[in-house]
């Protein structure tokens, strides 16, 4: 499977981000044709990040493919709109070894 990682850096007001987070953005990303799956971890400790969301693919084809779309183009404008300046990408193969 493929993944696309988002990295969230610990936002002023976490209730207000939660709230936004998963009450409206991660219902958009969730309409993206071809995303098989969402996983959200919240970090504890020292991380510097304070929530990641992994998002899987088929194959790195598929997430190409699924990028093309109004539901993906939605899902990254919203998020660069509420949290443009906290968020990092990262992409990879997911490998079972």
């Amino acid at each position: 499977m493929y993944k696309m990682i988002a990295l969230f850096k610990k936002p002023e007001d976490t209730e207000k981000f939660d709230r936004y987070y998963f009450e409206t953005h991660i219902p958009i990303t969730e309409k993206i044709p071809g995303l098989r799956k969402v996983e959200i971890t919240k970090m504890s400790g020292s991380s510097p990040y304070y929530l990641m969301c992994e998002m899987y693919y088929d194959s790195k084809e598929a997430f190409k493919e699924a990028s093309k779309t109004e539901e993906s183009k939605a899902s990254g404008k919203d998020v660069m709109d509420f949290a443009g300046d906290l968020v990092t990408f990262m992409f990879g193969e997911e490998v079972n070894g």
